[in-house]
């Protein structure tokens, strides 16, 4: 019985990692927030490289909270900075739940995933290192409920 069980938790993971393999995703990273709870003061840092200007990207930011936090939206300011230095500032909501208090994204018990498009069909204009800084723009010096923040780059493929 003990060998049948360990078996399937073994098919179960083998096939969950190929399932969940992209190939067209070039970056990933999550951020943990200290005590789930974001500080104002808290900067979510992000560092990835580019090789490739002429293909075109989706960028994604990802946000993990609990069902303990208190509003239905986080607001953001990103920076984005270019290998060259230039830098690109945007605000972001990100709704997280709907007009009748269901929280939207992916969950499992009392946390929730939220997969945002943040760009959409960009060529990155030069090869190096960019950097993505992300910070909590509530009007609030601390917010609770906040667990990880992360940022996903993918190539744009045909279908998105």
């Amino acid at each position: 019985m003990i060998n049948e069980i360990k078996y399937f938790v073994i098919i179960a993971l083998v096939s969950f990692f190929i399932l969940s393999c992209n190939t067209d995703r070039v970056y990933q990273k999550y951020n943990e927030i200290p005590n789930n709870v974001w500080n104002i003061e808290n900067i979510v840092d992000f560092d990835f490289d580019i090789e490739d200007t002429i293909t075109r990207y989706n960028m994604f930011l990802h946000v993990r909270h609990s069902g303990h936090y208190p509003f239905k939206n986080l607001w953001l300011f990103t920076t984005t900075t270019a290998p060259n230095g230039y830098f690109s500032v945007d605000t972001v909501e990100v709704i997280l739940c709907d007009d009748a208090g269901k929280w939207l994204g992916d969950g499992l018990g009392d946390i929730w995933d939220n997969k945002i498009a943040f760009k959409k069909n960009i060529r990155f204009p030069m090869v190096g290192n960019y950097k993505l800084q992300v910070e909590q723009a509530m009007r609030f010096k601390k917010i609770p409920g906040i667990m990880d923040i992360g940022l996903s780059i993918e190539k744009k493929s045909t279908e998105n």
